[in-house]
């Protein structure tokens, strides 16, 4: 057996030791820049690829960018055992991309090389980046699998909203590097994927509400629910139980119950109807401040003229949580602003009564609606303000989950 054994070291440098796993799909050249920016980062990246993974990227690329050399075989003279020397040295094993296949195999313990031998031999925290067609990340087999994965412990990188192989769109694109890089990175220093939040019970919203003019026009914002779903995505990976009340046909996160709502009607009703049990209620939601008062039962025609279109104000449901909120809970609002953001901020987080207000210029370039990125100022009701610099929306979710968590659990 050589030198491998129940207490085989790590690269010895005091550097984290990290599995890098890549499947076989298309979306594996994206798993080069993560290799890249993780050893940048100051991480040891062992890469594992399958052999089916060779079809799309080649090793000897990941043995250029990784700290040593790349595995795809259980069957290596160098090392007998491979995936017990990889598992035992393992701090933290990422998939990237995780394929349907690859999913599936590992959700049902199998292990017939070297990648899913590793992912089954470790007791290191594993994170895995789905990744495949919209019809595949939707089918129910996939959907129990991730379950299945999610209650064992692993975290889960949802993928995005965007263009696939063959030139379709839709969900099932894998996350970009930098979001796969930012849960690594949070998930060995112990922080987004630390389980801080296990136990608590987290209401999000997100999402734009639709108000019907007529069977088929409305009147709606922007807002994509991206940052919303990024919430709840970083909630379950720090384990929270969590239920997303949404607009958004975002990927849903794993483990999440998710309630699907179109109006400020609807939103209302799902989350005052949920929030007394929930610990932390997050309404980062962009609810319409008004709606038609009048909805037609039939189509408005242009040959009949212009409508009067009478506007009435919706039920303000971050106000009305406000009032109801019972001791001891968290109440997070989002403000989207476009001028004077720290003084409307500041107002409506002192107005409408909550711990947090999470504000945004969204006229800025790259932050807010429908972007995959985000600058914020937490405003906290004691007086506190923390600036998030342009970063991905899953950072800025795990920002303000730093501030739910040290009001959840404060210190003593």
């Amino acid at each position: 057996m050589g030198d491998v054994t129940a207490q085989d070291p790590g690269p010895g440098d005091g550097r984290p030791f990290v599995v890098l796993g890549v499947s076989a799909g298309i979306a594996a050249y994206k798993a080069v820049e993560v290799c890249r920016r993780l050893v940048d980062a100051g991480v040891h990246v062992a890469p594992v690829l399958t052999e089916r993974a060779t079809n799309f990227v080649g090793r000897a690329t990941f043995d250029a960018l990784g700290s040593e050399p790349t595995q795809t075989s259980v069957w290596d003279e160098a090392s007998p055992i491979p995936h017990t020397r990889l598992g035992q040295r393992a701090d933290l094993v990422v998939v990237a991309p995780a394929t349907a296949d690859l999913l599936a195999r590992y959700a049902a313990g199998l292990a017939d090389d070297l990648l899913t031998t590793t992912l089954v031999a470790t007791a290191a925290p594993v994170l895995v980046c789905p990744a495949m067609h919209t019809e595949m990340w939707e089918h129910p087999s996939v959907r129990a699998n991730l379950d299945t994965l999610t209650s064992r412990g692993v975290g889960i990188v949802p993928p995005e909203e965007g263009r696939l192989a063959g030139g379709d769109v839709g969900s099932g694109r894998m996350a970009e590097p930098e979001t796969i890089v930012a849960a690594v990175l949070d998930a060995l220093a112990g922080g987004a994927t630390g389980r801080d939040l296990a136990g608590v019970r987290l209401l999000v919203s997100a999402g734009g509400t639709r108000e019907p003019i007529d069977p088929v026009r409305f009147i709606t914002n922007r807002s994509s629910g991206k940052q919303g779903h990024a919430v709840a995505a970083a909630a379950r990976r720090r384990g929270a139980d969590v239920v997303l009340v949404t607009t958004s046909a975002q990927p849903r996160p794993p483990g999440a119950e998710v309630v699907e709502v179109e109006t400020a009607a609807d939103m209302e009703e799902a989350v005052l109807a949920r929030a007394a049990d929930a610990d932390v209620v997050v309404m980062a939601a962009a609810v319409a401040d008004f709606r038609p008062k009048v909805v037609v039962d039939a189509k408005l025609h242009k040959a009949d003229g212009v409508p009067d279109l009478v506007l009435e104000a919706t039920t303000d449901i971050l106000a009305e949580l406000g009032r109801r909120r019972r001791p001891g809970q968290v109440l997070v609002g989002f403000a989207a602003e476009t001028d004077d953001v720290p003084d409307r901020a500041r107002a409506k987080l002192v107005a409408k009564g909550v711990d947090l207000m999470v504000a945004n210029d969204v006229s800025a370039p790259q932050v807010g609606f429908d972007h995959d990125t985000n600058a914020v100022t937490i405003f906290g009701a004691d007086g506190t303000v923390s600036n998030v610099a342009l970063s991905a929306k899953s950072e800025v979710a795990d920002a303000l989950l730093d501030r739910v968590a040290d009001l959840v659990r404060p210190s003593s």
